[in-house]
């Protein structure tokens, strides 16, 4: 199975799109600063997921949730996650 999921930084109101086999191990990877596209957002919770059978259509919408039209689809679709703090 693969995944696409946005994560999102309430520190800085920023979401992120990727693609992983195991989206747990993948939020590890993101917090703890490893990853250099989203270091200088930490910290990131998961906000949405989605799951596919093929790596091929795990890209193809990982692709689209990236475009101008995806980022619309998720301003329409997606909940910025509330804080744990408030």
């Amino acid at each position: 199975m693969h995944f696409v999921y946005i994560i999102y930084s309430h520190k800085f109101a920023r979401f992120y799109v990727g693609m992983s086999q195991d989206v747990k191990e993948r939020l590890r990877q993101h917090n703890s600063g490893t990853v250099k596209s989203t270091k200088a957002f930490l910290p990131w919770v998961v906000c949405y997921q989605e799951v596919f059978e093929t790596i091929e259509e795990a890209r193809k919408r990982e692709k689209y949730l990236k475009s101008a039209a995806g980022r619309r689809w998720r301003k329409n679709n997606i909940e910025r996650p509330r804080s744990s703090t408030g």
